[in-house]
């Protein structure tokens, strides 16, 4: 990054450790995500936010790299695990490498609208019914999933039902994972750090909520249903392309309950709802214009 000019609000992933700073420095970790506020007097030097302690100070230049935006594509998928439509038996040739706790989803052929998970476990592969009722999947009917992303987390961590938890998937072929993108770009967030509250709004692909994040004030959008969440991901690819003072800036994204999309919070809320709070004679036209500029 050394002799790159980085301009207010550019966002930044620390390239290592700087526990122990000088007076007026930034402590960081390798990874944390921070915002440039100015430059400062000496040369390659910048001060800066860091979103993981909600700390200000300064920063080096060679000390980051700047945030680039989430590449994507078709290939890119939520669900690398999820092959659609096959039979029993190619799920079985897929998991041939029978390395314990190897999985993959599929579409199931004799009950429509249901799925499969396939699971290698001692040298053979094992079938599991997941069922589609009242809107929820479940493999044993008591533990109830929004989405098959949830559930995968969820076994991932849990052995519950399962003869093995989830250890590798078996990603279809040509398909490549979101998640490993999003996390080499440093734009995956732990959920560990989020903290959601409540219903502030509705969007158009789910439910709008109010969060901290690292102790910062946040807007989160939680998209559940698991194709939407995927078709989603392309628009967040643009989020990332734009940084203007004006727009909400997009923290970073959560894979948990399907998606969640962890923004800057408008304290005052949208600028639709403001104007229309305060009614058009009484936002001056020189207001107007520094908000369309």
């Amino acid at each position: 990054m050394s002799g790159k000019y980085l301009a207010a609000g550019t966002q930044c992933i620390t390239k290592y450790d700087n526990t122990k700073p000088k007076v007026e420095e930034l402590r960081f970790h390798k990874g944390d995500v921070v915002t440039i506020i100015n430059k400062w007097q000496d040369r390659g030097w910048y001060r800066a936010h860091n979103h993981a302690s909600g700390l200000d100070g300064l920063i080096s230049g060679n000390a980051v790299r700047e945030r680039p935006p989430i590449k994507v594509d078709q290939k890119h998928s939520l669900m690398p695990w999820f092959h659609g439509s096959i039979t029993g038996y190619q799920a079985v040739q897929q998991l041939q490498s029978k390395e314990e706790g190897l999985f993959l989803v599929r579409e199931s052929m004799r009950h429509p609208g249901d799925y499969v998970l396939c699971v290698s476990h001692k040298g053979e592969v094992i079938h599991y019914r997941i069922c589609y009722q009242d809107g929820k999947l479940s493999i044993d009917l008591t533990q109830k999933f929004c989405n098959l992303i949830d559930m995968i987390e969820y076994y991932t961590s849990n052995q519950g039902v399962l003869a093995t938890k989830l250890k590798k998937p078996k990603p279809k072929h040509g398909a490549k994972s979101a998640e490993e993108e999003l996390a080499k770009a440093g734009w995956l967030l732990s959920v560990q750090h989020l903290t959601i509250g409540e219903k502030i709004g509705e969007g158009e692909f789910g439910d709008v909520l109010r969060g901290m994040y690292m102790g910062q004030p946040v807007a989160i959008k939680n998209i559940k249903c698991d194709v939407t969440a995927q078709n989603f991901l392309a628009e967040t690819t643009t989020m990332t392309h734009l940084k203007h003072k004006n727009l909400v800036n997009l923290l970073g994204v959560v894979l948990h309950n399907g998606l969640y999309l962890v923004m800057e919070l408008m304290s005052k809320g949208n600028l639709v709802g403001y104007l229309r709070s305060r009614g058009r004679n009484n936002v001056p036209h020189q207001q107007l214009l520094r908000f369309s500029l």
